[in-house]
């Protein structure tokens, strides 16, 4: 079946709101908990950054959910060492674990060391590397390796995850990236509920979760939703690799210039009709996810949890209980189907 988690955005909310969050999620009914791996936010009308290996540890006294980065990135500003490290740490300390995600990042994070952005290619051979170091670290034993991009010398991990190993889930957003994680990854992360996508990731090989997260803004009033998201957000509706290679807030701003309101109410869920936030899901569900984190915009976060526990959690579950998400296609709103 699909796994409706919660997402907490560190660009947007404080430490202690995302620990106040993760409580709010687990008593809503929501299974899982992913988070990001900010350093700066995408504007400055978010305003959040916090460290996300602290939060974490917040995170482990707060809940007893697993918690999957979405996602961090192991190669430009944390050496995959020091992030395996990290991780390892946070899977020991979290009653439900960790899963890694990781991905190639973006450089509005990883510039802020003064190192060369390097495009795309370079940077998935980094992140192939860097999972291979941090799988051979999770190990315990001792690990020396010199390779094109990274130098680890005698490095032992003296608190390992339990059994010497820890899922990594890769990013992908194009056939070619969902090919390579089927190759060497635990599990696809995508955003969008892209079935053709999960289809090239199962066809490759890959065996691990499809998970995947979408933003929402619940309000009673739904002028003051898309007004919400349209100032907090527009970032969401940025075409291409713009993402990846803008460098500052400040960027960002200038580019979303062109997000308009009624943009943002066609793309975004924004609202409290129910059937909208279903059919939302029910697209991550037909396109074979195993796992969905939903991420509430602005501060309306009690209303969004009364609201998902009592009217859309109930109703997108209850489509897919005891049929695993990669075998499925369609589950919710139509016949469960072998892939």
């Amino acid at each position: 079946m699909t796994e409706f988690g919660y997402f907490l955005s560190s660009e947007e909310f404080t430490p202690a709101q995302l620990v106040e969050q993760a409580r709010l999620a687990e008593r809503a009914g929501f299974t899982r908990l992913a988070i990001s791996d900010h350093f700066h936010p995408w504007n400055d009308a978010q305003g959040s950054g916090p460290f996300v290996w602290g939060v974490i540890g917040a995170l482990s006294q707060a809940t007893r959910l697993p918690v999957t980065t979405l996602v961090t990135c192991p190669t430009v500003r944390l050496h995959p060492a020091v992030t395996a490290q990290a991780a390892a740490t946070a899977d020991v300390q979290l009653p439900g674990g960790l899963r890694l995600g990781v991905g190639t990042g973006e450089a509005l994070n990883e510039h802020v060391l003064g190192d060369r952005w390097p495009p795309f290619d370079v940077r998935a051979e980094m992140l192939e590397e860097a999972v291979a170091v941090m799988r051979e670290l999770f190990t315990g034993g001792v690990v020396s390796h010199y390779g094109p991009h990274y130098t680890v010398e005698n490095a032992r991990l003296y608190t390992p995850p339990e059994g010497g190993r820890l899922p990594v889930y890769v990013s992908a957003f194009g056939p070619k990236a969902a090919e390579s994680a089927a190759e060497y990854a635990d599990g696809l992360v995508t955003m969008t509920p892209d079935a053709e996508l999960v289809g090239r990731y199962r066809a490759a090989g890959g065996t691990g979760p499809v998970v995947g997260g979408v933003k929402v803004c619940w309000s009673e009033n739904h002028e003051r939703a898309v007004k919400t998201v349209h100032r907090l957000w527009p970032s969401e509706l940025l075409p291409g690799e713009l993402a990846q290679i803008l460098p500052t807030p400040q960027h960002f701003e200038q580019a979303t210039e062109l997000v308009t309101e009624q943009m943002v109410a066609r793309s975004v869920t924004c609202g409290d009709d129910p059937r909208q936030h279903v059919d939302r899901l029910r697209g991550y569900v037909e396109a074979g996810f195993d796992e969905v984190y939903v991420g509430q915009i602005g501060q309306e976060q009690e209303g969004f949890f009364d609201f998902y526990r009592e009217r859309i959690l109930p109703r997108v579950t209850a489509g897919t209980r005891g049929v695993p998400a990669h075998r499925r296609r369609r589950a919710v709103g139509g016949d469960a189907t072998g892939a």
